[in-house]
C-alpha cells in the first residue's frame, strides 16, 4: 500500500495523521462489493489523483473535518492515476461524471451523493446518508 503511505506522509511532522479506515479500492470486482455492501450502510468512494495538488487539497480538507462513525460509513479510497480503469467503471457503473477528486456515496445501490473538488464536503455526506 505504497501509495497510501505517500498521500498521508506529511513533511510537517506535528500534522494529524488521519483517522480514517481507508479500504484501498485496487479491483474491479470491489465495484460489486460496493454496490451489495451499500443495501446494509452506506458506502463512499473518494477517487484521488496522487499527482494534483488539488485533489491533495481536498483529500486534507476531508481528513480534517472527517467525523463519521465507521459503523455509519464504509470508505474506499482510489488512487486513479494507478487505477484509471477502475475510475473509468465507477463512472460507467454509477451514471456519474468522471471527476478528481470526486466523493461519491453509494447507499441501497443509488448515488446520494457526488460531489468534486473544493464542493466536496462531510456535512453534505452526512445529510446525504
Amino acid at each position: 500500500m505504497s501509495f497510501l503511505k505517500n498521500i498521508f506522509n506529511s513533511s510537517d511532522s506535528n500534522e494529524k495523521q488521519p483517522t480514517i479506515n481507508w479500504i484501498p479500492l485496487t479491483k474491479i470486482m470491489q465495484l460489486d462489493e460496493i454496490m451489495n455492501a451499500s443495501n446494509k450502510k452506506p458506502v463512499l468512494i473518494f477517487k484521488h489523483s496522487t499527482r494534483c495538488g488539488i485533489s491533495r487539497m481536498a483529500l486534507k480538507n476531508f481528513e480534517r473535518s472527517f467525523d463519521i462513525e465507521n459503523e455509519q460509513l464504509a470508505i474506499y479510497l482510489l488512487d486513479l492515476i494507478q487505477f484509471r480503469t477502475i475510475s473509468n467503471e465507477i463512472a460507467s457503473k454509477f451514471n456519474v461524471q468522471h471527476q478528481s477528486p470526486q466523493a461519491i456515496v453509494v447507499y441501497q445501490e443509488k448515488v446520494v451523493y457526488n460531489d468534486s473538488h473544493y464542493g466536496i464536503s462531510v456535512e453534505a455526506i452526512k445529510k446525504a446518508i
